[in-house]
């Protein structure tokens, strides 16, 4: 849901305790076989998402990327091609900014091919702006409560309100979402369209999809939109942010639901170098690890204000986002989109709005292909259904952790180096620090680490580093 829809309260992290030793946490293994790390390639146009699956997203390891919404949407040139106008939809065509139908199927064919699945961030909750008229991305006009391409008139429409009261169901489900015009998703002949539409895009190769504005429909309606699909085994995540009447655990039934509490807390700890207290992480989670899609920030928190680190924060955030991948909760999504200074830009684009080809340190940050996040993509599927071992922290700044015999983990937050030796459950050997160097053909660019026999190992850790170690950059 976008920047202005963000009215439900924040959650509220857990006081705990400090974890000194080796105390394992157990956590429970993500489906085997799977690469489960998602990366939103936040308005990316579908030939640059092609491009990217194909020479950076499947030699990584990332199994899926998280594209923007598909569907035709309001054009607003006179609020400059704003990024939020892609969440007002005007009808289902597969034409955006981003491109067309042939486009947006030739890049699921590209993605697949590299062994990446594709995810849609789809919007069904509402359409446009209320009282507003025009022509979309795809040259369908509308006007308020009507969306004749669809088509939509005003009795597939809920009658307009405002939702003044988050603890009010009614008001959260059935009035206008920042005066967007909320559809009638109890409604038999609005869900047979937007399960059409869905249908449309599963045809094309989709593998998921992101549901937007979840909270603002109810379960029962989500899940009647999602018995109708063609392909049940589609991977669901809802958006439903904690706090007022309706919560994130109510919707565990239909898929997995975005948790932005992992936001507040893991991005909390590294903000403050504090990371010592994620010690108990799964326990600090309102929803269990098997149901949590998991992410430091994503397109609305890095703009509003909520998330506690970005990409603007450097080495901070991107020690979160090596955290994240390294411990095995909930399924991750990394945050890849392009540099603002204001929160209602749009991507970088040509004079008509239409999104320019991706171009890395060319106003698009590309946050993923940093190795401190990219490498760590290989050491998470290697690792999975290793549980958390040989736990070590200082009591504040400092942490390291261990998969198993698999990998093992360090993060250094302080304002100083720390030199220690660290105990791990690794074989013995000489491997690559896959977050200061790239692994391949036996070689590695960065440093190396001896790792005894009795499983230790000694680095010095410079201010606001990491380190990561696992089998599959043993030399």
């Amino acid at each position: 849901m976008f920047r202005r829809i963000l009215a439900a309260a924040s959650a509220t992290a857990l006081a705990v305790g400090l974890l000194l030793q080796t105390a394992p946490v157990a956590s429970a293994a993500p489906p085997a076989g799977q690469n489960d790390t998602i990366v939103h390639l936040f308005e990316w146009n579908w030939p640059s998402v092609g491009r990217e699956c194909t020479s950076n997203l499947g030699p990584k390891g990332y199994g899926a990327v998280q594209v923007s919404p598909p569907q035709e949407h309001i054009v607003l040139s006179g609020s400059g091609y704003p990024w939020w106008q892609d969440y007002q939809p005007i009808s289902y065509q597969l034409v955006t900014r981003r491109g067309n139908r042939a486009a947006f199927a030739a890049m699921v064919s590209t993605c697949h091919a590299a062994g990446v699945k594709v995810y849609v961030d789809a919007v069904l909750n509402h359409m446009q702006g209320a009282n507003q008229s025009g022509t979309g991305s795809a040259g369908n006009t509308f006007s308020n409560l009507n969306n004749p391409a669809v088509p939509y008139t005003s009795s597939d429409f809920h009658t307009p309100c405002a939702i003044n009261d988050y603890n009010s169901v009614t008001q959260v489900q059935t009035c206008q979402l920042s005066s967007l015009t909320d559809l009638r998703t109890e409604s038999a002949s609005v869900r047979a369209k937007e399960v059409a539409y869905l249908n449309d895009l599963i045809s094309l190769g989709i593998d998921g999809f992101r549901l937007d504005a979840a909270k603002h429909m109810a379960v029962a309606d989500i899940a009647a939109i999602k018995a109708g699909l063609t392909k049940p085994s589609s991977y669901l995540y809802q958006e439903v942010i904690e706090g007022g009447a309706n919560s994130p655990t109510q919707y565990t039934g239909n898929g997995d639901v975005t948790d932005f509490r992992y936001g507040d807390v893991v991005g909390a700890a590294f903000q403050s170098a504090s990371p010592a207290s994620l010690s108990t992480l799964p326990s600090q989670m309102l929803l269990a690890t098997g149901k949590a899609q998991v992410f430091i920030d994503n397109h609305d928190t890095e703009r509003n204000g909520r998330t506690k680190l970005n990409y603007k924060n450097g080495d901070r955030y991107y020690l979160a986002e090596g955290f994240m991948l390294a411990y095995p909760f909930g399924t991750p999504a990394v945050m890849s989109g392009y540099a603002f200074s204001s929160s209602d830009a749009g991507p970088p684009a040509g004079s008509n709005g239409t999104t320019t080809d991706t171009s890395c340190g060319s106003g698009w940050t590309c946050q993923h292909r940093d190795r401190r996040i990219a490498n760590m993509v290989a050491l998470r599927n290697a690792a999975r259904g290793s549980a958390v071992t040989n736990w070590w922290s200082n009591g504040s700044s400092q942490i390291g952790f261990g998969r198993g015999a698999v990998a093992y983990t360090a993060f250094n937050t302080a304002g100083s180096s720390v030199t220690r030796t660290f105990q791990t459950s690794l074989p013995a050997g000489t491997y690559c620090d896959v977050m200061s160097g790239d692994y391949s053909a036996g070689s590695c660019s960065g440093t190396r680490y001896t790792v005894a026999a009795n499983g230790t190992f000694t680095a010095t850790l410079a201010a606001n580093r990491s380190l990561a170690l696992y089998t599959g950059a043993r030399i």
